[in-house]
């Protein structure tokens, strides 16, 4: 019993996914400071306060329906995926390609299905046909 533990705790898979857990843990923080301490005052000194709590609030046989909670948290996971898209994805990207460029890397280019290809050619006869 213990050695089939020892077996699936010791795979490359699991051990990735720790790593990759506790890094996405500590990069949270450094998106999380960009948002708050950045983005966040950027869009006060815009448009005001960027707190959209009180915003479109019914209340409902007594119950508050807080409309604007889900707008703040909305902004807030537009903001945190715009930074995380400009900050790391796009950078990352221009990197890889120019890395790829260095290395005279080329994209693969995407292989036809055979059967595709067989039914673009039937198409293409049968418009020259009509």
């Amino acid at each position: 019993m213990l050695k089939g533990f020892r077996e699936f705790i010791m795979k490359g898979n699991v051990l990735d996914l720790a790593v990759a857990v506790i890094i996405g843990a500590a990069f949270a923080q450094v998106v999380n400071a960009l948002v708050e301490s950045v983005l966040m005052p950027a869009i006060s000194a815009l448009v005001g306060s960027p707190n959209f709590d009180s915003f479109a609030m019914v209340t409902l046989n007594g119950n508050d329906i807080k409309f604007g909670v889900l707008l703040t948290a909305l902004v807030n996971f537009l903001l945190v995926a715009a930074a995380v898209y400009f900050a790391i994805i796009m950078p990352m990207n221009k990197l890889i390609e120019a890395r790829n460029r260095r290395l005279g890397i080329t994209p693969a280019e995407e292989e036809v299905d055979p059967q595709v290809q067989l039914l673009t050619e039937i198409r293409d006869s049968l418009k020259q046909r009509s």
